[in-house]
């Protein structure tokens, strides 16, 4: 008989969902194995901590691409949450869950019920709004969701108003009826702290006694009988452990799922056999279709204040520090990222291309080992970014050893397409046009970055391939679709060709959500667990 239910890998987003999900019965006997430790640390609640966790390696993987000709040569940092919550517990906490046609696209490749006539349901499920329930909008589920549209910082308010000067309306809601336009974000943030997927769900089934998580408990490879998932191997504490179950569940993310799977014996079959690794099944799809937003930021001296003033001199930092401890409010208690929007670059175009970031500090001298959200330029910055919602750039995740304990080869692929120059090139020109309305213009001092000397469409393009870098969300490294030639998972997120073995998170996404991808993780969690619990 086996130890478990389930075996769930990766207490992330997904993860946690689906510990949560698959436990509510009580029938199930659940482990989480999560190679990271607790969640419970200062910077992980306080929202605006995060710039502290970003190149932490007690919570973060710190992993780095190869050097990347679409971004001049240089290797990308890619921050990945080793940690309960996962990347839930070390992102800007926005919430976005991309257009309606991005999940009718999933459907269309072959992916039933996975349109968005079936997904809204499962958001609304999720979902507790500040803003209250609607048939778009979830009230009363387990994860709570900040409304972010009360003490605006008045340079964002006079962004916002630029960029309608520039065309684009306003829309209080990115998850309402319409996704493009300008205005503020929501947020996981509950009580002034990160609401993340392991605050929501996987702390409240922790209290079950159907579930068991394992801290520090790092994967090796998946056990197989034939073809069938027969349970785990993992290490803890310089031990190496094993433990069996009727299913595994591989829910490590885009990076770490598809590294998995190869380490165990599921990808291209004579990759597989460089390292040493006998193939179980050749699947070539394995760490295939890597798809990641890109981004950068503008940014402008300001005649007038913005949060660097606040950030930056110790008298500032007391004063936040202890509005925040004492009223957990104020800059400390939100993401950097307080409002943005979605626009086109061609009006042709029937859905938003750009998703744009609107934020009153900027960051452009460095701190070593830090992202400097807390510590800000010494001047009074803004910035203006931007990411391409659906790029066509692929990239790939392939072994660098045997080695479990050896992060993979990550080949973002940034730009490597026309297309994805040319909507780039588009849509920074735009940013210019929206610093260049009022209100904002009259309070811009001068243009830092790229500055104005970088006129012409090959400065442009040189500028955004030496300063672009991820957004944080890749994706697609293990799809979903109903043909294993071009497919990892079916609809219901079972390996082709594999029994009792699924992958539940952001790697089986079929294509790139446009927009923040946090949202779309968490529902694939929910959803999973419901098809996982269909089949049981």
């Amino acid at each position: 008989m086996a130890d478990w239910d389930y075996i769930i890998v990766g207490a992330g987003s997904a993860g946690c969902v689906l510990a949560e999900r698959l436990t509510a019965s009580g029938r199930h006997r659940v482990l989480v194995l999560e190679a990271g430790g607790s969640d419970r640390r200062f910077f992980v609640a306080m929202p605006l901590g995060y710039g502290k966790l970003f190149y932490d390696p007690a919570v973060n993987w710190l992993y780095r691409t190869e050097p990347d000709p679409g971004l001049n040569g240089q290797q990308d940092h890619w921050p990945r949450g080793r940690i309960l919550g996962g990347s839930s517990s070390i992102n800007a906490m926005v919430w976005i869950r991309g257009h309606s046609s991005d999940y009718d696209d999933w459907e269309a490749a072959g992916n039933p019920g996975w349109g968005w006539k079936d997904v809204l349901p499962a958001y609304r499920a999720i979902e507790d709004n500040e803003a209250g329930g609607s048939e778009l909008r979830g009230s009363g589920g387990p994860l709570f969701i900040a409304r972010n549209d009360e003490d605006t910082h008045p340079l964002v308010a006079a962004a916002f108003a630029a960029a309608q000067a520039a065309g684009l309306p306003w829309n209080p809601d990115f998850n309402g009826p319409v996704q493009e336009g300008v205005g503020p974000y929501q947020l996981t943030v509950r009580g002034g702290r990160r609401n993340s997927a392991a605050r929501a769900f996987l702390r409240p089934a922790m209290k079950r006694a159907n579930l068991r998580v394992e801290t520090g408990a790092h994967a090796t490879r998946i056990l197989f009988e034939g073809r069938r998932a027969t349970g785990v191997e993992y290490r803890q504490g310089g031990r190496l452990l094993r433990a069996q179950a009727r299913e595994v569940i591989v829910a490590g993310g885009a990076i770490n799922s598809p590294q998995l799977l190869m380490l165990s014996g599921i990808g291209p079959a004579g990759h597989l056999r460089d390292f040493g690794i006998t193939p179980v099944l050749d699947q070539p799809n394995v760490g295939r279709n890597l798809n990641d937003h890109q981004g950068l930021n503008y940014t402008w001296r300001m005649k007038a204040p913005t949060y660097n003033d606040v950030l930056r001199p110790w008298w500032g930092k007391l004063r936040v520090g202890l509005e925040y401890l004492l009223l957990g409010r104020g800059p400390l208690a939100r993401s950097i990222n307080a409002g943005g929007g979605f626009f086109r670059t061609d009006p042709a175009l029937t859905r938003p291309n750009m998703q744009l970031y609107v934020q009153a500090f900027s960051t452009l001298i460095p701190r070593p080992g830090e992202r400097p959200v807390l510590n800000p330029d010494p001047f009074s910055g803004f910035s203006l970014g931007l990411s391409n919602c659906r790029p066509t750039s692929r990239g790939e995740i392939t072994l660098k050893s045997a080695d479990p304990f050896e992060h993979p080869r990550i080949v973002a692929n940034a730009y490597s397409t026309d297309h994805d120059v040319a909507e780039m090139l588009a849509a920074v020109k735009f940013l210019r046009r929206i610093a260049a309305m009022e209100p904002l213009a009259s309070q811009v001092a001068e243009e830092l970055r790229p500055g104005p000397q970088v006129q012409s469409d090959d400065e442009l393009i040189d500028d955004f391939r030496q300063r672009s870098g991820t957004v944080y969300h890749p994706s697609c490294t293990c799809r979903m679709g109903p043909d294993p030639a071009t497919a990892v998972v079916d609809a219901d997120l079972r390996v082709h060709g594999i029994g009792g073995l699924r992958v539940c998170d952001a790697s089986v996404f079929p294509t790139l959500p446009g927009g923040n991808t946090n949202a779309p993780a968490i529902l694939v969690g929910w959803m999973g667990a419901a098809r996982i619990q269909k089949s049981a």
